[in-house]
């Protein structure tokens, strides 16, 4: 690589992010890290986030609060990182704002990114992986698993936020990657790395 890398996986709740953004940090010895709760002062804005007894937020509050995570995060942890030499992984990244508040609730999608352009000072990552599961592969991995706000929102939500993110991937497909989720972590990781082989030759 000639610069180091931000890279960032967004997909729908239980398509494999976290696993996959791990492995990836690990092959490229990057820095991981995640939106929402990224640094300490995120951690406290996802509790009121995620939390299941939060029942009252409003929508704009919502988008304000998770602009704010990232606001935090691209000045503590990512760009820090980037001006180092290290490349960085996250699990999540401004572009869920647009597909969770945007797509899913029914927020502005224009004031959104303004917002979010500023929250973030510029900084949006170089490349995103889409992990793509279907519906059946992603209820079976969340079954079992105890529900934060988030993935309680309902299907016809989820439909949205999923429309969202193939929407964003499809109008840019230079800064985005689709990559199928489904199978054991090692053979989605090769996907990965498959898909992102041009950005690391020198």
């Amino acid at each position: 690589m000639s610069r180091p890398l931000y890279v960032a996986f967004e997909g729908t709740e239980g398509c494999g992010k976290s696993t996959q953004a791990a492995l990836l940090a690990a092959d490229l010895d990057a820095v991981l890290t995640r939106e929402t709760g990224g640094t300490p002062v995120g951690e406290r804005l996802r509790a009121i986030l995620h939390d299941t007894s939060v029942t009252d937020l409003a929508e704009r509050a919502e988008a304000l609060i998770t602009a704010a995570d990232r606001a935090q995060h691209i000045a503590r942890v990512v760009r820090p990182a980037l001006a180092a030499g290290r490349s960085v992984v996250s699990d999540r990244s401004v572009y869920s704002t647009l597909a969770y508040q945007g797509y899913g609730r029914g927020l502005d999608l224009e004031e959104l990114r303004h917002i979010n352009d500023w929250a973030i000072d510029g900084l949006w990552p170089d490349h995103v992986i889409l992990l793509d599961a279907p519906a059946e592969v992603v209820a079976e991995r969340l079954r079992g698993r105890q529900l934060d706000r988030f993935e309680l929102a309902g299907d016809e939500f989820h439909e949205r936020v999923a429309t969202g993110f193939t929407e964003m991937a499809r109008a840019d497909p230079e800064h985005w990657s689709v990559v199928d989720a489904t199978g054991d972590p090692p053979t989605v990781a090769a996907r990965v790395r498959d898909a992102i082989a041009h950005l690391l030759t020198p």
